[in-house]
């Protein structure tokens, strides 16, 4: 004969329910994210088949949000004139080491007197060299130079751009948009780009899917009371794999939630996306490496506003562009004003 459960029984299989129940869940929010911006195979938009988010998932240091991301590249030790000599500058942590050097770059009066960090942090392999913290200059930050890297390398590095400084031009027919990069959220992103830059080759890179706010975020990319969240989305859709040019994906890193302007990798790249929108909903599913300066956000309107036509990608309704838009990546000229620190970080 059965036995009659105990309350004590009852409250484990409702808490066992409730568990299964908020599993289920998120897995359904993450399928939903993953095929929004990724096309199907077979489609003809891209021959890119890699775009879901990166199932290794390996963050680079630690930090938050509004303003607090301070992250360096493991196994990678930086060349550049010592500001401050690591053997008499020791902290614990590479993110104290970073906010270090950012703490001699935050002025607004000239170019900043630390623009790159290198931190021994492992104990084993640092010895008596370990929780040193050099605090550096480089000759030329957009290619900064680099004395070691590998897997042997004890050494985790990291840049820093002060304000006016780390913002590249993405040339198309319909305009040119300023970005600025964000180094210490997305380092490895980043490191990418500016390998990109120093190619002086992006054939190949590319728009290829336009969406417009529609009737569910304003002009200011806030999302409208009672609206649906999409189709449409609000972005602008490409690629920055270069023809000829291997890529390597890129480890997701945790980043600020995609504001309007907001510059991302679909999963680890090459895909990208440039957001006309706040997307608060899709939290820290993207990894933002940028931001466009808020004067030119004209310029990825117009895209949006360009002739598409439908097409389904997995199941979810997207438009794409009747006529692809190449684009060139540059180093921008100097004179740029900076980007509000609350429009990429919050």
């Amino acid at each position: 004969m059965g036995r009659k459960p105990s309350d004590s029984e009852h409250t484990r299989y409702a808490h066992l329910i409730l568990l299964v129940a908020g599993v289920a869940s998120c897995a359904l929010v993450y399928a939903f994210l993953s095929v929004v911006l990724k096309p199907d195979n077979s489609s003809s938009i891209s021959e890119f088949d890699h775009l879901g988010g990166d199932k290794n998932g390996n963050l680079v240091g630690s930090g938050g949000q509004n303003g607090g991301c301070c992250r360096g590249i493991e196994h990678l030790e930086l060349w550049g004139a010592a500001v401050k000599w690591g053997s008499e500058f020791k902290v614990d942590t590479a993110e104290q080491c970073c906010h270090a050097c950012k703490g001699m770059c935050s002025g607004d009066d000239g170019p900043c007197l630390c623009d790159s960090w290198v931190f021994c942090g492992n104990k084993e392999a640092c010895g008596p060299k370990f929780g040193e913290c050099w605090l550096k200059k480089q000759k030329d930050t957009m290619s900064p130079e680099k004395q070691d890297e590998g897997p042997t390398v004890m050494w985790t590095s990291g840049i820093v751009f002060g304000k006016g400084e780390g913002i590249v031009s993405m040339e198309t027919e319909h305009g040119t948009m300023h970005i600025k990069l964000y180094p210490d959220c997305a380092p490895r992103s980043v490191a990418f780009i500016l390998e990109l830059l120093g190619s002086r080759h992006c054939a190949g890179c590319r728009f290829h899917r336009a969406e417009s706010r529609g009737q569910s975020w304003d002009s200011l990319g806030n999302h409208v009371k009672d609206a649906s969240f999409g189709p449409p989305y609000g972005l602008i859709q490409g690629t920055l794999e270069a023809q000829g040019l291997s890529f390597k994906p890129i480890p997701v890193e945790a980043c600020p939630t995609i504001q309007r302007g907001s510059v991302a990798w679909v999963g680890s790249g090459p895909e990208f996306f440039i957001s006309l929108a706040n997307h608060q909903e899709w939290k820290n599913t993207y990894t933002v490496f940028g931001s466009v300066l808020p004067e030119d956000m004209e310029i990825a309107e117009k895209i949006a506003s360009l002739p598409t036509k439908s097409d389904l990608w997995n199941n979810v309704n997207v438009t794409v562009l009747r006529k692809r838009i190449s684009l060139t990546l540059k180093r921008a000229s100097s004179g740029h004003k900076d980007i509000s620190a609350s429009s990429g970080t919050e």
